[in-house]
């Protein structure tokens, strides 16, 4: 890809936005804000390399993935504010939001994407799920976990057929610390419960 006459290689994009991605489910583990900052510095390098390649549905989930991760950011703000019983404050908007203007993204993507391609399936899927497992990671529900590594797994195949190989590769990796993110959440929510 070339920007501002400077030409970078798909490899280093994919690279950036891979350490960018190890990062941030480091601080997810933990559910701590500096998940959403590497998060989202995950994004500019993987946008990029989505729209030289063309692939316009995942360019589109990376700009969803900015929507959420901003709002991700700024809501466990007034989730942790509200549990010390600081605020109240409407819910069901704040989530509608993010999600009504993630749907129009990804209708927009779907309608510039050539669907006689077979591999834009594939693509159309990891998207789907995606936004499936994103909306549960902002709500920190276990579920969320295995839907990410069925995305993995779907998106591993597509990179793969792309000869991404550091997102192929970091497929796996992802895939593993997912397991790992739902055993521990699962923990969380099980202890949660016992002291309600």
């Amino acid at each position: 890809m070339t920007l501002f006459g400077l030409t970078i290689p798909s490899l280093a994009l994919d690279a950036t936005g891979g350490l960018c991605v190890l990062v941030a489910l480091y601080f997810l583990f933990a559910k701590r804000r500096a998940y959403w900052h590497w998060s989202n510095a995950s994004v500019l390098p993987y946008f990029l390399l989505f729209v030289a390649g063309g692939e316009w549905m995942l360019a589109g989930l990376q700009v969803c993935y900015l929507l959420f991760g901003l709002h991700g950011l700024y809501l466990w703000w007034l989730e942790e504010r509200r549990d010390r019983g600081e605020l109240k404050f409407n819910e069901a908007a704040w989530y509608g939001v993010t999600w009504a203007a993630s749907g129009l993204i990804f209708a927009l993507t779907v309608y510039v994407t050539d669907f006689s391609a077979t591999w834009n399936w594939v693509q159309f899927a990891a998207v789907t799920l995606s936004l499936i497992a994103n909306f549960g990671t902002t709500r920190r529900w276990a579920w969320s976990w295995p839907v990410w590594v069925l995305v993995n797994a779907v998106q591993a195949v597509y990179y793969w057929h792309t000869g991404y190989w550091v997102l192929f590769v970091l497929q796996f990796v992802l895939g593993a610390m997912s397991l790992h993110g739902w055993r521990v959440w699962r923990r969380d929510e099980a202890r949660e419960v016992a002291f309600a």
